[in-house]
């Protein structure tokens, strides 16, 4: 996967306009919404348990997030995930807090155990705690932690048999087979609540269009990450609020160009 295959794919995304389903939590539905629009994605947000499997159906990829998750949700989200796997529909879980408290790190499990999850998505401490490993955690932010991030992502991918994207300073993403790292993005990104969730949904559109799911998260992070950079740069000194209007913007105008041009991603 390179900047030039990545750039094509941002190029499907916009040519296709693929829907996707997104049940994911309350804090970030709106931003989630604006940001995949923005990209040139068709976001729906369908979460009753009356219409989830058809939604899931139709849809071109399936995004699950359990950042404010309950019981009935929950259920929605395995039925969605079940009617999705059916119909070959790619699957993306962002595993909100795993390991924050027992009934997110649990309901995670159960998602991965019960729902063929195309990637996995999340920080260092979600992705340890999904798999059994101890990783330091704050509510929904991952600590310091002193483990290999690129070695947590290729054993992940082997324990869960999918694609796993752990992402923070350097982005590592791993079949359990083949693993790049990808260095774009800014801080700022922390500051503002639902980038990750956004990335998530993001990696969804990308996924719709692309047949390989590792590639798919590839170009997801990579695009994310210039556009990011694009944004923190137009919007620099003038907060994290101007920045998340920013970001949008640049989602909507980040070129083939910019991504061949800013894209950094190595294979390890």
């Amino acid at each position: 996967m390179n900047q030039q295959m990545i750039a094509k794919a941002l190029e499907q995304v916009r040519k296709t306009n693929p829907l996707v389903h997104n049940i994911t939590n309350v804090v970030v539905t709106n931003f989630t919404a604006n940001g995949l629009l923005a990209l040139g994605a068709s976001p729906v947000m369908a979460y009753a348990k009356q219409e989830v499997e058809d939604m899931a159906r139709i849809a071109g990829a399936l995004v699950l997030n359990i950042g404010t998750l309950n019981e009935t949700e929950v259920e929605a989200m395995k039925l969605a995930g079940k009617a999705a796997n059916g119909h070959g529909v790619p699957v993306i879980f962002d595993p909100v807090g795993a390991g924050a408290t027992p009934y997110r790190t649990l309901t995670a499990r159960s998602i991965m155990e019960e729902v063929n999850v195309s990637v996995l998505r999340g920080n260092a401490a979600e992705v340890a705690q999904v798999v059994g490993h101890h990783w330091e955690i704050k509510g929904v932010d991952a600590g310091e932690g002193n483990g290999n991030v690129t070695q947590l992502a290729i054993e992940a991918a082997r324990q869960l048999g999918t694609v796993v994207a752990v992402t923070g300073k350097t982005d590592i993403i791993s079949d359990g087979t083949t693993t790049y790292a990808c260095q774009n993005g800014e801080a700022i990104l922390t500051r503002v609540t639902g980038t990750g969730c956004l990335l998530t949904s993001v990696i969804g559109a990308f996924a719709a269009v692309l047949n390989n799911p590792l590639e798919a998260a590839v170009a997801a992070i990579v695009t994310y990450g210039v556009a990011a950079e694009l944004a923190a740069k137009e919007s620099a000194d003038q907060g994290p609020g101007s920045f998340q209007i920013a970001l949008l913007n640049k989602l909507a105008q980040v070129t083939g160009e910019d991504v061949v041009r800013l894209g950094r991603v190595e294979l390890l």
